[in-house]
């Protein structure tokens, strides 16, 4: 099937990629590098015996502990810095 080929995988993530260029935050990035991953595992064939081959819920479960991880990462890299927080002079909603 079609989820087997793993450049699928590779553009799948590219999609997504292109569709965080256009959402604000960072929310699709983690889910972007794991389809990536998942086809780059795929493609290296790193599971011993063809634990993937033909079998979509082990690709989506290495989909989304690649991705999970990416987010992770991405968090601990680029996430909020220690002692910053959002302080506010005056609510828009008090006159």
């Amino acid at each position: 099937m079609v989820w087997e080929v793993w450049w699928v995988w590779i553009a799948f993530g590219m999609g997504i990629a292109i569709l965080e260029l256009l959402a604000p935050g960072f929310l699709f990035v983690g889910f972007a590098l794991g389809a990536v991953a998942t086809g780059l595992v795929l493609w290296a064939d790193l599971w011993p015996a063809g634990w993937m081959n033909g079998n979509l819920p082990r690709h989506l479960l290495v989909f989304a502990a690649m991705s999970v991880a990416f987010w992770l990462l991405l968090r601990a890299a680029l996430g909020v810095r220690k002692g910053q927080v959002k302080t506010f002079d005056r609510d828009i909603n008090e006159d």
